[in-house]
């Protein structure tokens, strides 16, 4: 089937030659190799979730309709592929005015952590995760460091082009790599996944990237 990337764009008010991008990928497995009788490999989790993500971040800054930076959201076909979909994106920017980008995958169980937590991929490589750390101060939520390293994440999801670029690409997630029953398995169905859970860490996203989308803060470049 042809498939393409969906994208919307919000104008910068004051920068809007500097982007920052909220991304997902909306593509899973199709179908498969049926198990206990079911063939459909839905992707509620993976990725749904961030698809989800990105939609709810949309509404929330169109309705506060004040970013100073150019927003661009989307959702990704051919993630599951090869990353088909986010490498053809990638090409279209010049990487230098991409200032950030929020890759949204998997957010709807439990990390590690538990409830109101998330961690970010590659968080050694800039200080985006600092910001969004200091922008949380107070709050009941907490970002941490990518606890899977050996799985190399950070390359492996839609913000990996544009990283390999420079940008301040990271993917926020609550996947437990080592233990996710129904990670690419047709058991992947809404019922898994903790809706409350989800919503809150949309809810930090949006608080947390507040300095980000202003121009307040520009995270530095991956070097690598």
């Amino acid at each position: 089937m042809p498939l393409a990337n969906v994208v919307g764009i919000l104008p910068g008010k004051t920068k809007p030659n500097e982007y920052v991008i909220f991304s997902g990928h909306y593509d899973h497995l199709g179908i498969g190799k049926p198990v206990n009788g079911d063939s459909i490999y839905n992707g509620a989790n993976d990725d749904a979730a961030g698809s989800t993500a990105v939609m709810l971040l949309a509404k929330y800054f169109k309705a506060l309709n004040k970013n100073a930076r150019t927003l661009v959201f989307v959702t990704f076909t051919g993630e599951e592929s090869g990353g088909y979909g986010s490498t053809y994106f990638s090409k279209q920017f010049n990487p230098d005015d991409v200032k950030a980008m929020f890759n949204i995958e998997m957010i709807g169980t439990e990390s590690k952590w538990g409830k109101n937590s998330a961690y970010i991929t590659g968080f050694e490589k800039t200080d985006m995760g600092k910001i969004l750390q200091d922008n949380l101060k107070g709050s009941a939520f907490s970002f941490y460091p990518d606890p899977y390293t050996d799985q190399n994440l950070f390359y492996r999801s839609d913000n990996a082009t544009l990283a390999k670029l420079g940008v301040p690409a990271h993917t926020i997630s609550t996947s437990k790599m080592d233990n996710e029953p129904n990670y690419h398995k047709p058991s992947d169905e809404i019922s898994t996944l903790d809706i409350a859970n989800m919503t809150e860490i949309i809810k930090a996203i949006a608080v947390s990237s507040g300095t980000i989308v202003s121009g307040k803060d520009t995270p530095t470049r991956v070097k690598d």
